[in-house]
């Protein structure tokens, strides 16, 4: 009878800054709009260090998810402020001329 091989290690479980970076995203999708693009780049960042070796291998697809959820609200920011800055000065303009 062969001796039972022993087991792989356990992979290491995501870090903190991997659930922030999702965290971020969320928010910026839900409520808080600015943390959009604050998702975007820590995401890029933390990809890098997968990359690299420097942050462990688990943070890559919490870091992939958030960075998707960050570039789709920093599109969607871009498009409110446009709506606001653009339409909003446009009405506010037309109140001027139409005395």
């Amino acid at each position: 009878m062969q001796p039972a091989s022993p087991a792989p290690p356990a992979a290491a479980p995501a870090s903190g800054r991997a659930i922030a970076i999702l965290v971020l995203a969320i928010a910026g999708l839900l409520c808080c709009p600015l943390t959009a693009p604050v998702a975007w780049v820590m995401g890029q960042m933390e990809l890098k260090a997968v990359a690299a070796g420097t942050a462990p291998q688990a943070n890559q697809s919490l870091a992939q998810i958030g960075m998707v959820l960050g570039i789709l609200g920093s599109v969607l920011l871009a498009f409110g402020l446009l709506w606001v800055f653009l339409f909003g000065g446009l009405a506010a303009l037309s109140v001027f001329f139409h005395r």
